[in-house]
């Protein structure tokens, strides 16, 4: 006997002429093409967009402790620019008065502000870098720290990357603080959290930092007198660090779904055009007194 492979087909065809199209069935074959068309189309978009999720996890000091952190200031001082300068502190033994690489100092107002933009490296441990009058000779008469923070950028510059949250890698971005007193002296507290951004691959993208902070201000004296006043940013860095990953869906997870979407829209319209052919039969045959 010979061996024929057709005997193995689940998929048995039945001759056209067995079939009888309907108008009912017609509907629902556009109406599920037209269905799976447009599951399909959103699938297709979820599959090729790029997720980002998030992370934590403590730092390794040892890998942590090489380098130092990038900052980028920019701020509208209401002072002539021939006062204000940038001061950098920390616990390492840092005291640097009057910091001038990469610095910027623009006069607005006709010359009544200082637009202050800056960049320069701090070390992984805790410090400060205020504006101060305390790199100059001459002193202003009438001191005012009022001020308007554009920007202040720990690492590296994510504003671009609109997928992460941007608030955090620029919080205190177009602040501006209502004071009370003009001697007052303005304290940040800033609590900074490293972070980095990888691709699918897991190649290192970016290196920025969160930050939060707290704000004070003050009326400072020295030797029994008020002294000129200052704005501090003090930070401290977080032993966490937050990662954020992209992810993209796996092909045979985009794959299977869409088995599921063609299989499970045929199966649910075959039913459904079974049901109407079943209920328009009786009907029919109900009319003409066949349901016997």
């Amino acid at each position: 006997m010979q061996f024929d492979i057709r005997r193995f087909d689940i998929y048995r065809k039945i001759p056209k002429d067995l079939t009888e199209p309907t108008y009912t069935g017609a509907c629902i074959s556009v109406f599920s093409c037209l269905f799976i068309t447009f599951l399909f189309l959103s699938e297709l978009s979820s599959f090729l967009s790029v997720e980002i999720i998030s992370e934590m996890y403590v730092a390794n000091p040892v890998d942590d402790e090489a380098g130092r952190i990038p900052v980028q200031i920019d701020i509208t001082v209401k002072m002539d620019c021939k006062y204000l300068g940038l001061d950098i502190q920390d616990d390492m033994g840092r005291h640097e008065v009057g910091f001038v690489d990469n610095v910027d100092k623009e006069p607005v107002e006709d010359g009544a502000a200082c637009r202050f933009k800056a960049r320069f490296k701090v070390n992984k441990v805790p410090g400060n870098f205020h504006l101060s009058t305390h790199s100059t000779r001459d002193q202003p008469t009438s001191p005012d720290m009022s001020h308007l923070i554009h920007s202040l950028i720990f690492g590296d510059n994510v504003t671009e990357h609109h997928n992460l949250p941007g608030g955090a890698f620029n919080a205190l971005g177009n602040r501006n603080p209502q004071t009370t007193n003009v001697l007052n002296s303005h304290d940040y507290i800033l609590k900074v959290v490293p972070t980095l951004v990888e691709d699918v691959q897991g190649n290192r993208l970016l290196n920025p930092y969160q930050y939060t902070y707290a704000h004070r201000e003050y009326l400072q004296f020295g030797h029994g007198h008020s002294v000129n006043p200052a704005i501090w940013f003090r930070y401290d860095l977080s032993p966490i660090t937050v990662r954020y990953i992209e992810k993209r869906k796996p092909f045979y997870s985009f794959l299977t779904t869409v088995c599921a979407i063609v299989g499970g829209t045929f199966t649910v319209a075959g039913i459904i055009d079974s049901m109407l052919f079943t209920a328009a039969s009786i009907f029919k045959k109900a009319e003409l007194g066949k349901l016997s």
